[in-house]
């Protein structure tokens, strides 16, 4: 029988333990509903409407409850049972899929309660982020976190690659997002039951849980005085913030694929997925050689190579070199995104881990939302291609600003409980 001490397992060792494993397939199958339904919720809101604002409100509707409720789901993550508070946020998952089905039985043609059901959504969503993220530290021993959090980001590459596809399929197959909705209902419901198999580990054998504070309005803000004083979190956060939204060129593949590379949808579809499986493949790579040793140098440079990269794919005009460039672009992501996601849980208190990823969740939520809002004003200025080569020079100025500002960023070496953790 193989056990986690098996050399032959050390690369997938995260899944020698059951907990992890139902916590992984539960969180794939998830995510890949919520992929499938979004293509669904898209392509059926334009077919309504045939106006591309539309499309744009989809992601607003989604994006805004977390700006609103982002402290207060941290808080909860914090003083409530973190399985429980998971199971009720794929149950509500599967409730708002439940609801686009009837609305698309119902009334097809009501754009307005698609976006009611989007915002009711965007609130599990707010709660879902830190509450998974939260527990992931539970479900392996400390050693093996690093692992975990590699497979976690791969599986969720895999996932956001496999779900927009099937979603398409099934939409295609079935003439309609109603097929689409009541599979994401029973991936729902699948996810659900998986996660009530889950029983999370103690912080630390023999140690017990931290007594838990009465929630006040210092208590819900103590992420940010905690994230302040931590230089080594707000560092890291806020380097991936500003570069994701000043490097991010997703936003503008629509353009390139139509106007730069000449390649039509088929070469769109490509040049979405490149990142996507560059990621999956690095984070897999990762999980077989964990990073050991000057894990801030590491990610301060992967972060340079996604702006370098962002740069190449701005000038490039062969759909190859831009794929590679892509795929490469990332892959060197995956690294820093890994890196970031165990430092933070690592170095967090867990009475304190679901308000810093609470955290973590609005700067990442900015980051994407606004990083597309600031590619389309860029390209409206500038142009397409100097949009995304300036993008990536700003990544760049970020980096050597960032390394400069944050020396604690520069010298984390391993990534463990006994460098990271407050004394």
């Amino acid at each position: 029988m193989l056990t986690s001490r098996d050399p032959r397992l050390a690369g997938r060792v995260a899944f020698t333990y059951p907990n992890f494993v139902s916590y992984t397939i539960a969180r794939f199958f998830i995510v890949v509903a919520l992929e499938m339904q979004s293509v669904a919720v898209g392509w059926q809101v334009y077919e309504i409407t045939k106006r591309p604002i539309d499309l744009g409100y989809v992601g607003l509707a989604q994006f805004l409850p977390g700006i609103v409720l982002f402290l207060f789901a941290g808080h909860a993550a914090d003083i409530f049972d973190r399985r429980k508070l998971l199971m009720w946020c794929y149950a509500g998952f599967g409730l708002c899929s439940a609801l686009l089905l009837a609305i698309s039985w119902r009334t097809p043609h009501s754009v307005h309660w698609i976006y009611v059901v989007l915002v009711l959504l965007g609130i599990f969503r707010s709660f879902n982020f830190p509450v998974s993220r939260a527990i992931l530290p539970h479900l392996v021993p400390e050693e093996h976190f690093p692992n975990a959090v590699a497979w976690n980001a791969s599986t969720f590459q895999m996932a956001t690659i496999a779900g927009p596809a099937l979603g398409g399929i099934a939409y295609a197959l079935f003439h309609g997002p109603e097929a689409v909705y009541a599979l994401a209902v029973a991936v729902s419901i699948i996810s659900t039951i998986l996660t009530l198999r889950i029983h999370p580990l103690p912080t630390s054998p023999g140690k017990e849980p931290a007594e838990r504070e009465p929630t006040s309005l210092r208590t819900v803000l103590a992420g940010f005085g905690f994230i302040w004083e931590k230089k080594l979190i707000l560092g890291s956060i806020s380097l991936d913030m500003f570069a994701v939204l000043l490097g991010g060129a997703v936003a503008l593949l629509p353009i390139y694929a139509r106007e730069i590379l000449h390649t039509g949808p088929w070469g769109l579809g490509l040049l979405r997925s490149a990142p996507g499986v560059g990621a999956a493949l690095m984070a897999i790579v990762v999980a077989h050689r964990p990073i050991r040793r000057r894990a801030g140098l590491t990610m301060l440079f992967t972060v340079a190579a996604f702006g370098l990269l962002t740069i190449i794919f701005g000038l490039s005009r062969s759909l190859v070199l831009s794929l590679a460039a892509l795929f490469l672009l990332g892959a060197s992501d995956m690294v820093s995104v890994i890196i970031r996601a165990t430092l933070i849980q690592v170095a967090t208190p867990d009475e304190m881990r679901g308000r810093v990823n609470a955290i973590d969740f609005l700067f990442i939520g900015v980051s994407n939302e606004l990083g597309e809002f600031e590619s389309g004003l860029t390209a409206q200025w500038f142009g397409t291609v100097p949009a995304v080569v300036l993008g990536g020079v700003g990544t760049l100025l970020v980096i050597a600003t960032w390394a400069w500002l944050f020396p604690e960023l520069r010298k984390a070496d391993q990534l463990t409980v006994a460098e990271l953790m407050p004394k």
